[in-house]
């Protein structure tokens, strides 16, 4: 007797992932960069190819987050994860469940992965 093929689950996404498995992600072209900070804070630090979003504007940029979420993962980052963590709670509960907060924020960014992102 033949026994049916097993089916793998695919187990939901964590809510966030450390700025070593954000930076894979990016490198391997499968994952965008959102920031979620506010312009000042971006023009003090950023990390290059980051698309500027702030918190405040994400619900009138849904539509666009929603389309860039089919193709990506999105990794959601702020100054040290905090605010990212909320977008992405956000973002999940009106559906758009490919995103993820980068944990500790572009602060445990420069202090792993980049020291030549400033720190403020």
């Amino acid at each position: 007797m033949r026994t049916p093929p097993r089916r793998t689950r695919r187990l939901p996404l964590a809510f966030d992932i450390s700025p070593l498995d954000a930076q894979a992600q990016l490198a391997s072209g499968q994952a965008l960069l959102i920031d979620v900070r506010e312009p000042f804070e971006y023009a003090i630090a950023r990390i290059d190819g980051a698309e500027l979003i702030p918190m405040n504007t994400v619900p009138q940029r849904l539509q666009h987050l929603e389309d860039l979420a089919e193709d990506k993962l999105l990794v959601v980052c702020c100054h040290h994860g905090v605010r990212s963590l909320s977008v992405v709670d956000w973002l999940r509960r009106q559906g758009v469940g490919n995103c993820v907060s980068m944990a500790g924020g572009i602060d445990l960014w420069s202090a792993q992965i980049d020291p030549s992102v400033p720190r403020y």
